[in-house]
Parts: C-alpha cells; structure tokens; sequence
C-alpha cells in the first residue's frame, strides 16, 4: 500500500479558499491553532501512556504474584521503563491517528469558520473522518447555506424595498414641484393626487411592519370569541360596490352554523379584504368570486375561490414569495405574504390552487383552541 506524501502547507490550499486571499491563512491565527493541537496531543500522549503505564505495572504485580517474575521491588520494577517506551508509542500512534481522522477535519472546519465570520457565506468543509465528525461538518455546510440564503433575501428584500418606496415618493415629488413651478394649478383635484399618493405609502409602511412582525414572531394577537360567518358576511358587504362596478357577482356560501371562535378579528379580517380585493381586481366581468365557509371539530376552514385569469404553476409556487408580483398583477406584492403569516401566526396555514383561464382558490385554516 502506498503512503500518502506529506504536503506543506503551501499545497494544502482548499479548494473553495477564495483566489484574492493569501495562503497559508494570517500568521497569529495559525498559531493559535498550532497551540491548540499542540496542548490536545500532549494531552492525548499522556493520557494514553499513563494507561499503559498503569496497565504494565498492574501485569507485573499479577506476574509476580503468581511467581513468573521475582516478587522484589527490582523484578517489578525492571518491567516498568518497557511499560513507560510502549505507552509513549501507543500515545503518539493515537495522536496521529487521532491528528488525521478528527484534527484536520475539525481545523477544516475551523478555517472555514473564520471565513463565514468574516461575511464570506460560500464557505463549505468536505466530509471525512469519523462518524461524529461528518455530523458537524455537515452541520456546519447547513449553517453556511442558511446564512449565504438569509443574506441573499435581506439582500433582495432591501432593494424591493428601496424600489417600492421610490415609486409613491417620486410621483409625490413631481407633483409638489409642478405646484411649485406652476405647471399644476393649485387646486383640490391635484392636492388629492399627493394625498392618494400618501395614502400608498402608509399602507406600503404598514405592510412591512406587519410584515416584519409577523416574520419575527413579535406579532401579538388580540384574540376574542368572534363569529367567522358574520365576519365573512361583513367583508363581503364591504367589496359589493367594487364588485358591482366591476361586473363581478360575489356571493358567500357554506355551513352557518360555526361555533365562535378565538381569533383577532381584525387581523382576520385583514386576511379577508385582502384575498377578496386580489379576486375581485382580477376576476373579468361576469365572473364570479366566492367565499366558502366549512368547519370540523378542530378547525374552520374558509376558500376564497374566483373564476379569474388563473395563474401557472411557476406563479402559484412563487404566490406567497415577498415582492413578488406577475406579469398581469400591480401592488405591492406583500398582501398574500402577509395574508399568510397572519393565518400562521393564528396556528392556521394558507394554501393556493389556480389553473390559467379557470381562476383561482386560496384556501385558509384557523384552528380552534
């Protein structure tokens, strides 16, 4: 069997070490790792050589017991270095064994550790060694993904944020200027326009600070006995003007007779109006826009079901995503994001089916208690 030639630390460059950062890594954290190890297998040596150590003299009192050798001092004692020379062998050939399944691996891990703290989220650790030792490094690898993801949506939320906020905030600066300049008269049609823009931008901020509410867990519901077919039924006379004008026939449907149940009625509500507004907009003239209410023992379940233009199976699996809107759809993108994470923060979930050209159903639970 061939042996397997030692490498300085020139050639052991990993493979994923970034091109525009020297190697070997900076000289004071090499040497604190050095020291480490260093301890670790002095540690080891001793350890393990005392055993021996002990093993061979716990031998020699049975062998002097039983009469094999002179039971002096000096015939116990002349089996005592030869202990000593093989618990030192046995320790190093552990550390180095010990240096090749577990240390390096770990150093490994280690290294890439320095560079995950240092912002770098590509970091990954080959798995080897021991069991125990590729469940860390695993780990590890997990960790580094969740973190390059997480920054990769802070990094995307930060820039759709940026993007919807400039949208209401220019139309208003227009607007305030040509006032200004005179290119618009002074007059109230023009200063609702900026009013109607203001409006978008509170409810934009609003949105992300449920958003960020609900995401974080800091959400608190205020939760009371409330009946969901009459606070259907409330919801549905608030959209039957804009379904009326827009040629939309909205009905509720479904059993009547729902225990009241605990939830925040207005966060609830809030779930509602935003799935019927989305369903009303998009369902054409004609069509139809229903609420359908069921329940069991353990939880009430509400559709929402619309005979709209439907979506594709790429837009449904992207539906709840933040910001995100279809090439037919305006808004912000956040209501169902936020529809779902008020459902959940209720212990319900929201679920969506939609065929192109045949409409589409958002389906929510909300448990009882």
């Amino acid at each position: 069997m061939m042996r397997r030639r030692y490498r300085p630390w020139a050639e052991r460059r990993p493979p994923w070490w970034p091109e525009n950062e020297p190697w070997p890594p900076k000289p004071h954290v090499l040497a604190g790792r050095r020291r480490f190890f260093r301890r670790a297998a002095v540690a080891v040596v001793i350890v393990v050589a005392l055993s021996v150590y002990g093993a061979f003299s716990l031998v020699s009192m049975l062998a002097a017991a039983v009469g094999i050798v002179t039971p002096s001092a000096r015939g116990i004692a002349s089996l005592l270095p030869i202990g000593a020379v093989v618990g030192a062998a046995v320790g190093a050939a552990v550390v180095f064994a010990f240096a090749r399944r577990v240390a390096w691996p770990i150093g490994a891990v280690m290294d890439a550790a320095d560079r995950v703290a240092g912002g770098d989220y590509t970091a990954r650790v080959a798995e080897r060694g021991p069991m125990a030792v590729r469940g860390l490094v695993r780990s590890f690898n997990t960790m580094a993904g969740r973190l390059q993801s997480h920054d990769r949506v802070r990094r995307d939320l930060m820039a759709d944020v940026a993007h919807e906020l400039r949208t209401p905030l220019t139309v208003m600066q227009g607007k305030i200027e040509g006032l200004i300049d005179g290119v618009y008269p002074r007059d109230e049609r023009q200063l609702r326009e900026v009013l109607d823009e203001t409006h978008l931008l509170a409810r934009l901020v609003e949105d992300l600070r449920t958003l960020a509410l609900t995401e974080s867990g800091g959400l608190k519901l205020q939760k009371e006995a409330t009946d969901v077919v009459d606070l259907a039924r409330s919801v549905v006379r608030a959209f039957d003007a804009e379904a009326t004008a827009r040629g939309v026939a909205l009905r509720l449907d479904g059993a009547d007779d729902v225990a009241p149940l605990s939830i925040d009625p207005l966060r609830v509500r809030e779930v509602l109006g935003n799935l019927l507004s989305n369903a009303v907009r998009y369902t054409p003239s004609g069509g139809t826009v229903e609420i359908w209410i069921g329940h069991t023992d353990h939880a009430v379940t509400i559709e929402v079901r619309d005979t709209g233009e439907g979506m594709s199976p790429d837009e449904l699996a992207r539906a709840f995503e933040r910001f995100y809107k279809g090439a037919s759809l305006s808004g912000s993108g956040l209501g169902l994001t936020i529809a779902r994470n008020l459902v959940r923060a209720h212990g319900g979930e929201m679920t969506g089916r939609s065929q192109p050209g045949r409409g589409t159903t958002i389906t929510f639970t909300l448990p009882r208690a």
